[in-house]
């Protein structure tokens, strides 16, 4: 006998059941996955005739021209409702081309599996039978219903069997309607708590197993069934959807789970403005709406006449075998489903369960123990390294001569008078003595750090070393040469201190898992390639902010400046960052920003690929650093023009740096927070978990490209999580435009400062949504969009007819841009993807 559709779910279960008293050939098409063991593979395409007279040429040559039945479940079918060549390609001419080939062939029976849909629904009561009318509507059925007249013309003396089988599940769901169903519930989506529909009404359901015993009694009586015989298999005891809510509420969540009617506009609506308009593929469409009052009841005295079938499941008393599959494992449920188990990662973690885990063994402590000592004193070097920088930095002062240094350049003079700081002469021995004092500590603490117990005293070194990146500033040294050896030791004593060698502290339980994909993630967020982009736009930052703190401790006389003027003798730059709002500052703020760069450089290498798990507390800085400071720099960027009257190209340059950061780095932090929930569910401190890491069931080792990969895989895998969809880059673009409207279209305040402050924020939320863990932050420019529209009637002049015109048209366009999510790539994020939307 012959099975097509032989690889799919319902097909390969049909071949095993058969194989038992039967030979069975598989026909299906040269992809993966391939039938089962227990049939030939016989490739074809039911729409290319020369394929199908091909692998009936294979079964002629192999097995001769008598076939006992032909099983049929090849077709077509997709989710959208809408009318689709394929239904009529594959459904309909497939199966004709399939019968013309078997009239060459002694076949006794062509079974055409169809679908208890092909019926319309009950009105007003009663059971349908197969004698009951039949329903075109949708693009499904009616392929069926065709595919079924297209049989009966031309099955010649071939004996045809139609059968109508209701909704197929078995024991681990495997129903796309019903996983689908459970599945809300258990994510408590709000889309579970609404149903446009009757909740009186439903359809039946029809169990695998009574599926196949049914199929395995129509081969087997293939001889005593009529030439032409439908007959519809499905369980008589029919859960309405009111029904099948309130069971599922009570197995998955305890609960009396409440469903509330929705009009039907309503759900179509939301159902269009999800797929079309949003972008998001979900699972229901408008047409599901439309047939949501629908009900189906079976009359099986057919089958039970003539194959003495009757069903021996009930969906009802399998709901609680399907329900404790999901629960005792979601994100293997879900992917047996073909949902998308990242959505659950880690949900099944049962504090109860796990509250006390078991600890390490102490044989893998002492070898844990051993492994870490060892690595110590094969470090040792960095420590001696560490005195020699302390060395070099208590005797700079000599060699620069800072004690006694009475010599100033003229811009440190007139910063001194403009800021009304101490004598420069003061500044210069306070800078000397702390370099001293600085250096010989470094030389103590790096001392200590030799001992495998002095691992407070490496903690104590990056206290210092990060100190050495202030003091200059608090100082305002008068000296560029001890500004920059300050800057440059400070940053080495950091990372000889806890980079190069292993950071105290550390949990073993964490160290020794070597897991560094988050649960239900695609790739780790944490790799180096990943930190690749927030390192070298931090050394650009740097030095664009290196110069404008240059210029502000008086060690330069100017600062570029190629596009903006002030209204003094300075240039753009210099009448920015020399303002009242830059001296509200008791530090140069430029000094502020290089040190916030300098630590993200320092953060960006710190820890290994899994540090999301095992460095909790530095990812959270590391953000900290990255995405309020970077707000904040967009902050002082909004500001300029509106306070000032003037821009700074640095300070731009800059502020563009910081913000392309904030994406690049949302991911790790997700990763971080989504951690700490879920070790802290199962049952581990969450401040222990914080400061030292752990392990986390679930993860897996990440296998992307690093550095040893061609230049364009390592972009590739840098680039991960973070997609720049077309409508976020016209957003960009059109709050750019915004930001210079006082220069393109001549506006003036008070609406040129308002379309400067919706520019810049439009521009930061667009930017930082690109990265899709933060995709829905786009809404926020909807917002943005309807008070570009309303500004030019609200605010008191400030503009032409022709910038009104053009603000109105461009708010418009910014809400229509802000709605679709944009392209979204096959990443994954764990639980956080039901937030990507």
């Amino acid at each position: 006998m012959i099975v097509t559709g032989s690889s799919g779910y319902i097909g390969s279960a049909i071949v095993k059941k058969l194989a038992a008293n039967y030979r069975v050939i598989g026909f299906d098409r040269d992809a993966s996955p391939h039938p089962p063991a227990e049939a030939e593979c016989v490739c074809v395409d039911v729409t290319d005739q020369a394929s199908i007279d091909a692998a009936f040429e294979r079964v002629r040559t192999a097995y001769g021209k008598r076939i006992a039945s032909f099983v049929h479940l090849a077709a077509y079918f997709d989710l959208t409702g809408e009318p689709n060549p394929k239904y009529d390609a594959v459904t309909v001419k497939g199966t004709g081309r399939l019968l013309d080939a078997l009239q060459d062939f002694e076949i006794d029976q062509f079974v055409f599996v169809s679908t208890m849909l092909v019926h319309a629904p009950i009105k007003g009561g009663g059971l349908i039978d197969e004698t009951s009318p039949l329903d075109t509507d949708l693009p499904y059925r009616e392929s069926k219903v065709r595919t079924e007249e297209l049989i009966r013309e031309k099955r010649g003396d071939i004996n045809a069997v139609f059968v109508r089988p209701a909704g197929v599940y078995d024991d681990e769901g495997h129903s796309a309607f019903l996983a689908q169903q459970v599945a809300r519930i258990y994510e408590k989506r709000p889309s579970a708590r609404v149903y446009p529909g009757d909740l009186d009404t439903g359809q039946p359901y029809l169990h695998l197993e009574d599926l196949l015993d049914g199929i395995e009694r129509i081969v087997d009586r293939r001889s005593e069934l009529p030439s032409e015989w439908p007959v519809l298999l499905g369980e008589d005891d029919v859960m309405s959807y009111g029904e099948l809510q309130k069971s599922l509420g009570r197995l998955i969540h305890d609960e009396d789970w409440t469903t509330r009617t929705v009009p039907k506009g309503l759900a179509k609506t939301g159902a269009w403005v999800e797929n079309e308009v949003l972008g998001e593929e979900t699972f229901i469409r408008p047409w599901m709406v439309d047939i949501s009052d629908d009900h189906y009841e079976l009359d099986l005295s057919n089958a039970r006449e003539n194959l003495d079938w009757a069903p021996r499941h009930k969906l009802r008393t399998t709901l609680p075998q399907i329900v404790e599959g999901l629960k005792a494992d979601p994100p293997a449920w879900y992917a047996e489903n073909k949902l998308n188990a990242a959505r659950v990662a880690g949900s099944h973690f049962d504090e109860a369960d796990e509250a006390e885990p078991a600890p390490l063994s102490e044989d893998a402590l002492a070898e844990h123990s051993g492994q870490m000592r060892k690595m110590h004193f094969n470090m040792l070097w960095v420590h001696w390294f560490t005195m020699l920088l302390g060395l070099w930095l208590a005797t700079t002062p000599f060699v620069f001569g800072t004690f006694d240094q009475n010599e100033f350049a003229t811009a440190v003079t007139r910063i001194t008078e403009d800021r009304d700081l101490w004598d420069p002469a003061l500044r210069s021995w306070l800078t000397a003595w702390n370099d001293v004092v600085s250096g010989v500590l470094i030389m103590i603490f790096a001392a200590i750090s030799l001992s495998p117990r002095g691992g407070w005293a490496q903690w104590a070194n990056t206290c210092i070393g990060i100190w050495l990146l202030g003091a200059p500033l608090l100082f305002w040294t008068p000296d560029a040469a001890v500004y920059a050896n300050d800057t440059f030791i400070g940053a080495l004593v950091i990372a000889f201190t806890i980079l190069v060698p292993m950071m105290p502290g550390m949990a073993p339980e964490g160290m020794m898992d070597d897991s560094d994909v988050p649960p239900g993630w695609t790739y780790s967020p944490s790799t180096y390639v990943q930190r690749m982009p927030i390192i070298i736009l931090g050394a650009v930052g740097f030095f664009l902010s290196r110069i404008l703190t240059a210029y502000q401790l008086g060690h330069i006389d100017g600062v570029w400046e190629p596009f903006f003027a002030s209204p003094s003798a300075l240039n753009g730059t210099e009448y920015i960052i020399t303002s009242d709002v830059s001296k509200a500052w008791p530090v140069a703020d430029g000094g502020i920003g290089a040190m916030s760069y300098m630590f993200e450089i320092l953060m960006g290498v710190m820890g290994g690929r899994a540090r999301w798990r095992t460095m909790p507390w530095m990812v959270t800085l590391f953000g900290i650093v990255v995405v309020p400071l970077g707000v904040i720099s967009i902050y002082f960027i909004i500001i300029q023009p509106i306070m000032i009257g003037t821009y700074c190209t640095i300070c731009l340059m800059a502020a563009a740096a910081m913000l392309i950061m904030i994406p690049y780095s949302l991911d790790e932090l997700v990763a971080m927070g989504q951690f700490l929930v879920l070790n802290t569910r199962r049952g581990r401190p969450f401040w222990r978990s914080f400061f030292r890491g752990d392990a986390l069931p679930g993860g897996s080792k990440d296998s992307h490209p690093g550095f040893d990969a061609p230049l364009a895989a390592i972009g590739g895998s840098a680039a991960r999580g973070v997609t720049v969809p077309w409508t976020l880059a016209i957003s960009v673009l059109i709050g750019a435009f915004l930001m210079f409207s006082r220069l393109v279209l001549g506006n003036v305040p008070p609406l040129a400062d308002s379309d400067h402050l919706v520019g810049a924020l439009v521009i930061t939320v667009s930017v930082i949504a690109m990265a899709e863990v933060a995709r829905p932050l786009r809404f926020l420019n909807v917002a943005f969009g309807a008070w570009l529209i309303v500004a030019p009637w609200l605010m008191d002049g400030g503009a032409s007819t022709v910038g009104n015109v053009v603000g109105t048209m461009l708010g418009a366009l910014l809400i229509v841009l802000s709605l679709p999510r944009g392209h979204r790539s096959d990443e994954h994020y764990g639980s956080w993807d039901r937030f990507v939307v």
